[in-house]
């Protein structure tokens, strides 16, 4: 008996076998609304058979970065083990998820798994994905996405340190043709993972609490010395945990505000961070 199919049964499917909602639609049309045949049928087909494994923990993963003509995407996705993510497989199914993102400018990770995938329109980039974790035998998730517009007066720079364990992104305003000096700050901030950009960006609660334990250091002393050790122990505090203060790592006699004053003075023109981001995996 042919039982006509409902939104309610392709979404049940959906969650029963995690394959994506069209695949499941065509799997419950031909299976005439049954859903165990239906389910039958995407096992095989070979899309279903990834469903026990979605929801295992994924641990481990890697980081991509994906340059398109508009924007720049970072996108860190996840397996069980650090065995699977060095595979051949996984690598391009992350480095084409990032580059499907940077070109699409898509800016979720819902919108960007929805996409048809370019290699065969028939299937989204999630369905691609179960494809996937079939081929590898482990639970794969997709767990954040950044997208960077590309603009006139930005240069981006990227770098990926431990085979993409983490991966830095600096955006400098100033104009374009300056993403090598952002990918040196970049491999700076992979390397020393500044907080903040600025002392102005620290949250009033850290500034007091760093405040408070240099405080309990100078009990005693003359309240004018006290503070200016206090306020000393603030600024280098300040130095070690944002990027403009910190000493840059190429050339430790520059702090990175120094560096960009100096290369700011050398181009005639001002050069500044507009933002950066450091990812580690998991993190």
């Amino acid at each position: 008996m042919t039982q006509k199919v409902t939104p309610d049964m392709v979404k049940e499917l959906r969650e029963r076998t995690g394959v994506g909602m069209g695949k499941c639609k065509e799997a419950l049309d031909q299976a005439s609304g049954d859903m165990e045949k239906a389910i039958e049928f995407l096992r095989k087909a070979g899309m279903a058979s990834a469903v026990k494994k979605e929801g295992r923990e994924t641990n481990e993963g890697l980081i991509a970065a994906g340059e398109g003509r508009e924007a720049v995407a970072l996108v860190e996705v996840n397996a069980e083990t650090d065995f699977v993510t060095q595979n051949e497989k996984f690598k391009l199914f992350l480095q084409e998820l990032a580059h499907e993102a940077a070109e699409s400018r898509a800016s979720t990770v819902d919108a960007l798994l929805n996409r048809k995938f370019h290699k065969d329109p028939s299937i989204t980039w999630d369905q691609h994905r179960a494809l996937v974790i079939q081929s590898l035998g482990e639970n794969i998730q997709v767990r954040r996405l950044l997208l960077l517009p590309k603009t006139h007066d930005t240069s981006i720079g990227l770098y990926s340190h431990m085979g993409g364990k983490i991966v830095a992104v600096v955006v400098l305003s100033g104009g374009q043709g300056q993403e090598a000096l952002a990918r040196d700050i970049a491999m700076h901030v992979a390397a020393e993972a500044p907080e903040y950009l600025r002392a102005e960006q620290i949250p009033h609660e850290v500034r007091s609490k760093e405040e408070e334990i240099a405080r309990s250091q100078v009990q005693g002393k003359p309240e004018d010395i006290a503070n200016k050790i206090v306020q000393g122990k603030y600024k280098a505090f300040c130095d070690e945990v944002c990027l403009l203060g910190q000493k840059y790592v190429k050339d430790n006699t520059l702090s990175v505000s120094g560096l960009l004053e100096k290369e700011s003075k050398r181009l005639n023109k001002q050069i500044a961070i507009a933002s950066f981001y450091r990812w580690k995996v998991g993190g």
